[in-house]
């Protein structure tokens, strides 16, 4: 390796440990709050950096430029979509959590049904976030890297997977260090200085991949892949692609909803809000940053296929090429410390989500009750280490897989779509009694499972996109509750607590700064829209 790159690697990721260090070194971690939700003292910019940061991982640098590789912009589906999710997080879903001041989604569930909904919710998220989530970061992680540091050099081998093993531990090691020892202000905090780094390195790649098409004119390499690709810039994918346009409306919306309003590795950091107007302003500056974000998770993609499709590249792949490529040796040992902060972000994320819920769900709720904050914390530290252990082992079975991003969005399904139709069943209709509900997460997740895993049932089921599959789900598992709130309705209609921490005075800008984010969602969608697509159908 260039010894300017591993200079300035080395440089980088040293800074924002420095820094994350003087700023929480006097945090307190001795309590519950201290620990799981930063004392409640996040303001909107770092909620908003955490946020970007936490989600946009190697999965996405890696897996959703893959995907814009193969398919082209139509896969933006899943940022500029999020963008509308924030702007109902943050305006309908965000004002009751902190309503209730509650720690987790499972928290928020037995206050709306019972303490089983708790504890069936905890444990799915839980082995989630254990056996799919945490795994792929780490793979999609080292698989970046190894692109863009060139890791057979500098271990000296030609072993792939001695290579992905080296790189899995090292990330799965600092990780677990930042989200074990640190807490959710530490995650906050490093997260957004690591989220600055990539926004610049993003814009970066993009611009100098642009420039290696049209060293002369950068923006004018945008027309000449226009031109050459114009299939790659219909917004409305195309039946055999990973985003087909009417899925929009089912699986890609619902996923979407699930993962930015209750999924609880992305939303603790709007739990841990001073104030529900700092809250709403960190899920909103998200949601304005999220529907820019294809500048560095698609355009590169593109980028990669116009300068590199006769290399016979895998999709996922196509990153860590282009980065290794384009970026000169010092930008290139920048961009590598900003890809291993992302990588730890969404790492220790994750696994604070689940040694919170495990700690408050698990430990406090039903294995020792009586446990004191000491305790429960110091559950949440050995629970952190053996989850960190086990997706450490896990992360490179998943080398086979074919599209990472896609396999990540089906497997989401399988437990997004259950819980999300408990929350949107619970809100809207007050009278959903809790049996209706617990039976509703089992039987969701057990569907979901049998159609994804038993082989004879998936071939019967492969006319039908799993998307929309998703969809039908969802709304079966809703009219079933509703059934159910008719049948034997819960005996009171439930009111929301009013357990507030902080103050709730509403950001003043938020409902026209929305509605000026679904606004340009739609614009973007038209203007790159080619309707043929639909018409073909």
């Amino acid at each position: 390796m260039d010894p300017l790159t591993l200079g300035s690697f080395v440089f980088f990721t040293a800074m924002v440990g420095l820094l994350t260090w003087l700023l929480t070194r006097n945090d307190r971690h001795d309590t519950s709050v201290g620990y799981f939700l930063a004392g409640r003292t996040l303001t909107g910019g770092y909620i908003a950096g955490s946020l970007l940061l936490t989600n946009l991982s190697t999965e996405q640098l890696v897996g959703l430029n893959g995907s814009a590789f193969s398919d082209g912009i139509s896969v933006m589906a899943w940022e500029v979509i999020a963008g509308v999710s924030l702007v109902i997080m943050g305006l309908i879903f965000l004002p009751i959590y902190l309503r209730c001041g509650i720690t987790t989604i499972p928290e928020f569930l037995e206050m709306r049904y019972d303490s089983a909904t708790r504890s069936i919710t905890s444990f799915i998220f839980i082995i989630a976030y254990a056996v799919l989530t945490l795994p792929i970061i780490l793979y999609t992680g080292a698989t970046g890297l190894n692109g863009i540091l060139d890791m057979k050099t500098i271990l000296g081998t030609s072993n792939p997977q001695v290579e992905l093993w080296v790189m899995v531990w090292m990330v799965g090691i600092l990780g677990s260090i930042y989200a074990i020892f640190g807490g959710l202000r530490t995650v906050a905090v490093s997260d957004t200085l690591n989220g600055f780094g990539l926004l610049v390195g993003g814009i970066a790649i993009s611009w100098f991949g642009l420039k290696a098409i049209n060293a002369d004119s950068p923006l004018a390499a945008i027309a000449t892949l226009r031109e050459a690709h114009p299939e790659k810039f219909n917004s409305l994918g195309s039946a055999d692609q990973q985003v087909p346009f009417s899925t929009l409306f089912t699986g890609v919306l619902l996923l979407n909803l699930f993962y930015w309003c209750t999924n609880q590795q992305i939303i603790q950091r709007a739990f841990a809000a001073s104030t529900l107007k700092e809250g709403q302003k960190g899920v909103l500056i998200a949601g304005v940053l999220k529907i820019l974000a294809p500048l560095i998770l698609v355009l590169p993609g593109i980028i990669a296929f116009h300068l590199y499709s006769a290399e016979d590249l895998k999709a996922d792949q196509a990153y860590g090429h282009l980065v290794r490529n384009v970026l000169p040796p010092h930008f290139r040992g920048f961009f590598a410390a900003v890809v291993v902060g992302a990588i730890l972000s969404s790492f220790n994320s994750v696994l604070n989500s689940t040694a919170t819920m495990f700690s408050l769900g698990v430990y406090k709720k039903l294995l020792k009750p009586d446990a004191t904050e000491a305790q429960v914390i110091d559950s949440g530290k050995r629970f952190g280490w053996i989850i960190a252990i086990a997706s450490m082992l896990a992360a490179p079975l998943l080398q086979d897989q074919k599209s990472i991003f896609a396999y990540l969005q089906t497997m989401n399904g399988l437990y997004f779509i259950p819980i999300f139709a408990v929350v949107v069943a619970g809100l809207v209709n007050r009278r959903v009694p809790a049996w209706s509900a617990n039976l509703s997460l089992i039987a969701g997740c057990v569907i979901m499972g049998v159609v994804e895993f038993v082989t004879p049932i998936k071939e019967a089921m492969a006319w039908l996109h799993s998307f929309h599959f998703f969809g039908i789900v969802f709304a079966g598992l809703v009219i079933f509750m509703f059934i159910a709130s008719t049948v034997s309705p819960r005996p009171t209609r439930w009111v929301p607590s009013e357990d507030a921490q902080i103050d709730l005075t509403p950001w003043k800008p938020a409902i026209p700064i929305g509605l000026a984010l679904i606004t340009f969602v739609l614009c973007v969608y038209v203007y790159f829209a080619d309707f043929s697509v639909v018409a073909s159908k």
